[in-house]
């Protein structure tokens, strides 16, 4: 991608694969924006309408398929989920969470993960486009995007950092009805723990996390975690330290993905694009410019491998705003002007009214030392692997039924009601089975001090449960193929942890609306 911001609508270079013109769709609810955390919390789904302002006046939406997901159901989520676990979220409210105090501790729901309302409705949105998404890479789109989801930290049976339903592994368990492997890559800040001890046991999918480790949310990701029976060395951990700019993350990036691209040949790859990364993030302490992070997008983009782009964490909310436009631009192939375009949100950019803010002058911890160190040590580490492990085929489990609208052919005013395909059962009761995990002696993904309210990150992970078949999008055939073996529920535990099994589905959804400060 050419270094220079202020292009003016230049493509991206015609030659190479990377010039290529991609099928693009991009996942997007106009209620989205509306849910709120509570006052002072960090994480602001408001990100996500700015986001998609941005988008439009930057003429983005014309030049890819813009949708509005289904809402996920009950039985979608419960593909990876726990079935009590998606009961209490479907039921729970800020009126009644005092009177399920037990549940509320149980399944890690308070401070960092509150009730607010909306909430279910909330996750089966997020939920809904990432699965979306995936299915239609697995029909034929290059890439499919969105924003809201990449929820990194939600376990089986328990929210965590901001994160209550993991769509990324319920996107992943789609896209392994297709693609013997897929290939997971986490560039947040926080190390992706959920998704990793989702699938810790299987070399069916391999997990990559970029991340800060030491003393920091939420305390997993060390280089010496590298999976587990079939899935040794198929989690990759990248620690890093504070300070970390774009010439010393690429010395680490474009390697080390170079590397698994070539051995472990994924035939699908999902990218959480978490902004608190960036430099000025308002829980991050990293210092990548926006350029820095979208060249991790460009870099996988460059493999022409089907690719999800996921959001994730991002807590200075006009920043996270401007990494998302620009990596849309990125995926659809055209470099975007820096001057930005007057939009609804155009205080919320000032003083410089710029889609690029420069890095800050902060120290970078990371030596070239120990760069080298952990370059080698990874490197090594897919050495021991074999090129592209091979699995038994069998007939391929049910599509998912993902029958998203096209948003351009819509009634805007024209809400999805629960009726069609959004099966919700009455609140089942609540079982005290299963223990949640936890991780002790780490601190709670908050900001140092308090300033003020901008955007969060989170993210999700899975661990077991195969359901029965999932809804397919819109004009998505269900023709057969035969696929792998452990395809559909897929086994996959960690020591210590669940086990996990599955498969998912997805919708839309909507909800109340906040104020943002600027």
């Amino acid at each position: 991608m050419d270094a220079s911001a202020g292009g003016g609508g230049n493509s991206l270079p015609t030659t190479g694969a990377d010039g290529s013109k991609r099928r693009v769709c991009y996942f997007y609810d106009a209620e989205v924006g509306n849910y709120y955390y509570g006052q002072g919390h960090p994480m602001k789904p408001h990100r996500i309408r700015m986001t998609h302002a941005l988008l439009g006046r930057y003429g983005l939406l014309d030049q890819m398929q813009v949708l509005r997901p289904h809402p996920a159901r009950d039985r979608d989520l419960c593909r990876f989920h726990a079935d009590d676990y998606v009961a209490f979220l479907r039921s729970v409210t800020p009126e009644t969470q005092q009177d399920q105090i037990r549940a509320l501790k149980r399944f890690n729901v308070g401070e960092d993960c509150p009730v607010f309302d909306g909430l279910y409705s909330f996750c089966q949105t997020y939920a809904g486009g990432s699965v979306g998404g995936a299915v239609k890479l697995n029909h034929g789109h290059d890439i499919a995007i969105n924003w809201a989801g990449g929820l990194h930290h939600a376990k089986k049976c328990e929210a965590s950092g901001f994160c209550y339903v993991n769509d990324i592994v319920l996107a992943i368990l789609e896209l392994l009805k297709y693609h013997q492997r897929v290939l997971y890559v986490d560039i947040d800040i926080h190390h992706g723990d959920g998704v990793e001890e989702a699938f810790y046991t299987t070399d069916r999918v391999m997990t990559v996390s970029f991340h800060k480790f030491g003393d920091y949310f939420p305390g997993t990701g060390e280089i010496r975690d590298v999976g587990h029976s079939k899935g040794k060395y198929y989690s990759l951990n990248v620690p890093l330290d504070d300070g970390i700019d774009d010439e010393s993350y690429q010395s680490l990036f474009k390697p080390i993905m170079g590397k698994v691209m070539e051995v472990f040949n994924p035939g699908a790859v999902v990218l959480q694009c978490g902004a608190d990364s960036l430099s000025g993030d308002r829980l991050g302490c990293f210092n990548l410019s926006i350029k820095g992070h979208a060249e991790c997008v460009r870099f996988m983009r460059s493999f022409n491998v089907p690719l999800l782009l996921l959001g994730g964490g991002g807590y200075t909310i006009r920043n996270v705003a401007r990494c998302w436009c620009y990596e849309t631009g990125v995926a659809l192939g055209h470099e975007l002007t820096d001057k930005m375009p007057a939009n609804e949100y155009y205080e919320y950019f000032g003083p410089d009214y710029t889609l690029h803010v420069a890095p800050s002058n902060m120290e970078n911890k990371n030596t070239r030392h120990q760069l080298d160190d952990i370059r080698s040590k990874l490197l090594d580490n897919l050495s021991k692997l074999q090129h592209a492990p091979s699995v038994q085929f069998q007939e391929r489990p049910p599509e998912t039924e993902l029958p998203e609208q096209d948003e351009d052919k819509e009634n805007p005013d024209e809400r999805h009601d629960a009726d069609s395909d959004v099966e919700m059962n009455d609140a089942k009761p609540l079982e005290d089975s299963g223990r949640r995990s936890s991780i002790q002696g780490v601190r709670m993904k908050k900001e140092p001090s308090e300033t003020e309210a901008t955007d969060l990150d989170v993210n999700s992970v899975a661990a077991e449960h195969s359901r029965g078949s999932v809804p397919v999008a819109d004009g998505v055939g269900s023709s057969k193929q035969t696929l792998p073996n452990d395809t559909s529920p897929m086994a996959i535990d960690k020591p210590g942890a669940p086990k996990v099994e599955t498969e998912i589905s997805n919708k839309s959804q909507d909800q109340p609306t906040m104020n943002q400060k600027p």
